[in-house]
């Protein structure tokens, strides 16, 4: 290495030792005065004034005398003066070794609090069911939509392979970006991620859009007529679904444990299957009884003594428009009362 002055690394070091003798000589003196006597240019002094500070070999000294070991603590040093008074080389490799030993003593300190933690973690917080994915069962009723959304990032963070989700709406109370974001992470990491909607929200603009980019991200999107409940899915370990699927507002439940969480995982199975994947939607269809899917299963639902507001949320649908699709199916029945639409409709073979 090279300075400006021409001189290489070793040659600058040859100059602080120089320097520190001439300084030792004295006991205390001015630093310019004797680098000057040596006819150091400005360059050379300033590097070797830093590298015999660093080596604690000097120490500015003024009215007031800098203490080495204040100056380590972070006190200021008297910047004033430019006297300095020299220290010993055994003493300055004495207060450098202490020094390491006290950075050290701390790291290990660091380094047990650390253990210590982790210790209290894995055994008292820890759900070891998770870690072993053993066949425990664990339930969380989660009210505060905070926690919620926490729950969200940390199965983002934990899933490995698969994630699978249904929703009856598009966004919800949640910030459509951010969702967005959580399918972009889950997709770099390798996850296969699989969601459910309801196929009238591709004719709402804003929901369009939202699946579509989704869709674009990677996302394995699907459609159905009926979407049950909202429901998250994570690596048969993890299931998050409604309280009350009639009352969005009650608060959620976080599933722990493979027994369990299996089951729900049967169920989104059963409506991935018969749902449509995205893309290859089209007009809704009339079969030989010249209803549509969502016609019929309302009608399935209706016969099956669901409430007009139950039948609406599973179709993602107003109540005024369950009204208007129940009056529509019992003029095409012929019929005068929803009891007597279920009727015909069994006997017509609607219902199979």
């Amino acid at each position: 290495m090279v300075y400006g002055s021409g001189r290489t690394g070793t040659q600058s070091t040859d100059l602080a030792l120089a320097l520190y003798r001439r300084l030792r000589a004295r006991g205390a003196s001015s630093f310019r005065e004797v680098a000057s006597e040596m006819d150091l240019s400005s360059d050379e002094r300033n590097r070797c004034r830093n590298e015999l500070l660093g080596l604690g070999l000097v120490v500015p000294t003024g009215r007031l005398h800098d203490n080495r070991l204040e100056l380590d603590a972070g006190k200021a040093s008297e910047a004033e003066s430019d006297s300095v008074t020299v220290i010993a080389p055994e003493i300055a490799l004495i207060r450098l070794l202490e020094r390491e030993r006290t950075r050290l003593r701390n790291h290990l300190d660091q380094a047990d609090q650390a253990h210590h933690t982790l210790q209290t973690l894995a055994g008292n917080f820890l759900r070891t069911e998770t870690l072993a994915q053993a066949a425990g069962v664990e339930i969380e009723i989660i009210s505060d939509y905070r926690r919620i959304q926490q729950v969200l990032e940390d199965i983002t963070d934990t899933v490995q392979h698969r994630l699978a989700s249904m929703h009856p709406i598009a966004r919800g109370r949640e910030i459509p970006e951010r969702a967005l974001d959580r399918d972009r992470r889950q997709i770099e990491n390798g996850v296969q991620v699989r969601s459910i909607f309801n196929q009238r929200l591709t004719s709402v603009p804003e929901d369009a859009e939202h699946l579509r980019m989704k869709a674009k991200l990677g996302v394995e999107v699907r459609l159905s007529p009926v979407v049950p409940m909202n429901m998250i899915i994570a690596d048969e370990q993890f299931a998050l679904l409604p309280a009350d699927p009639e009352d969005g507002s009650a608060g959620a439940i976080l599933a722990r444990g493979p027994a369990l969480v299996r089951s729900y995982l049967t169920l989104f199975e059963h409506c991935w299957h018969t749902a449509t994947p995205y893309g290859e939607q089209v007009q809704p269809a009339r079969g030989g009884d010249g209803l549509t899917e969502q016609q019929r299963a309302a009608l399935r639902m209706l016969a099956s003594g669901m409430k007009d507001e139950k039948v609406a949320r599973s179709l993602g649908v107003s109540l005024r428009t369950v009204s208007r699709m129940i009056s529509e199916l019992m003029q095409e029945l012929g019929a005068s009362s929803r009891f007597e639409a279920g009727v015909r409709a069994t006997r017509l073979g609607w219902l199979d």
